[in-house]
């Protein structure tokens, strides 16, 4: 696209070479209190890709808030092309009241692509897609695990659809894996629009995990300068391997008590390797839990 093409995001007008912050109307609560989107457009001088960064579309999913934080404030990019869009909080209500969901209990994303006049969850679906992903080409959409898991860093994409897999490889997480397209998701919205969405996933909710906070902004530079938004070397060097998973599967424990787990998350095991050891609180039962089959935790 044209460098000089003007891009607006709810009527303000963002110019090349412009960083500008703005407050997108989505809707009002039951109180009548109105509620505001948070979006950042951040335009290099130079044309180029355009990509946007989303986190808290589950409300309790935190991390990704300092991942777009540290992204907007990395040195690299006084040097972008193209265009960042940048919305580090979706689910305002979400956020503000450490829920997952919305104050209906619908999750957000399984409520693409929304309608302006549905409940609350379609609205913001609605106003997220048409302000914010229909200016790009592709995104990052920042996750965790839920409240009590831990989720290793890892990114979820449609390995079968070549622009997604080519952003995923190029994020250059630990963990790459297939995730078919689910109905009323930002990702099956996204690539209605034409945009190859990839899902990061990494640490656990309500919780700054370091770890997993580092891990996604490297993934998210690297992505940029995949796409030549940046300049090689803004980035540093992804893993020598990925672990490429085409399913995962939960391994439940044999017995009711306490587990104690054996092996860290991330970490390559065996067919019949043991998990951990699950026992009663006083120790005197306990009943081993073992891998069903080779593959990383």
């Amino acid at each position: 696209m044209g460098v000089r093409q003007t891009i607006f995001v709810s009527g303000v007008a963002i110019e090349p070479g412009e960083m500008r912050r703005i407050d997108v109307p989505v809707g009002r609560l039951v109180t009548h209190t109105p509620m505001t989107l948070p979006v950042v457009v951040k335009r290099g001088r130079t044309g180029g890709a355009r990509l946007f960064l989303s986190a808290c579309v589950h409300g309790d999913e935190i991390a990704g808030v300092e991942v777009i934080d540290r992204v907007l404030d990395h040195p690299a990019l006084a040097e972008l092309s193209g265009t960042l869009i940048a919305a580090p909080i979706v689910n305002v209500y979400g956020f503000v009241t450490n829920s997952r969901y919305l104050p209906d209990r619908r999750d957000l994303n399984r409520s693409f692509p929304g309608s302006v006049t549905g409940p609350l969850a379609d609205q913001i679906a609605y106003t997220f897609l048409n302000e914010v992903v229909g200016h790009a080409h592709a995104g990052i959409d920042l996750h965790t695990g839920a409240v009590h898991r831990t989720n290793a860093p890892q990114i979820r994409a449609d390995l079968d659809d070549p622009a997604a897999r080519a952003l995923g490889e190029a994020f250059g997480a630990p963990i790459l894996m297939h995730a078919e397209v689910r109905d009323g998701s930002l990702r099956q919205a996204a690539r209605e629009r034409g945009a190859a969405v990839i899902v990061y996933e990494g640490g656990e909710a309500l919780r700054f995990d370091e770890d997993a906070i580092a891990a996604g902004v490297d993934g998210c530079l690297r992505v940029m300068v995949h796409l030549g938004m940046l300049p090689p070397g803004s980035a540093p060097p992804p893993p020598e391997t990925q672990f490429e998973a085409r399913k995962s599967r939960w391994v439940r424990a044999p017995t009711a008590g306490v587990l104690r787990g054996a092996v860290p998350v991330g970490a390559r095991v065996d067919k019949g390797s043991l998990l951990g050891m699950v026992s009663d609180p006083l120790g005197d039962a306990r009943a081993p839990m073992l891998a069903p089959f080779e593959g990383m935790v």
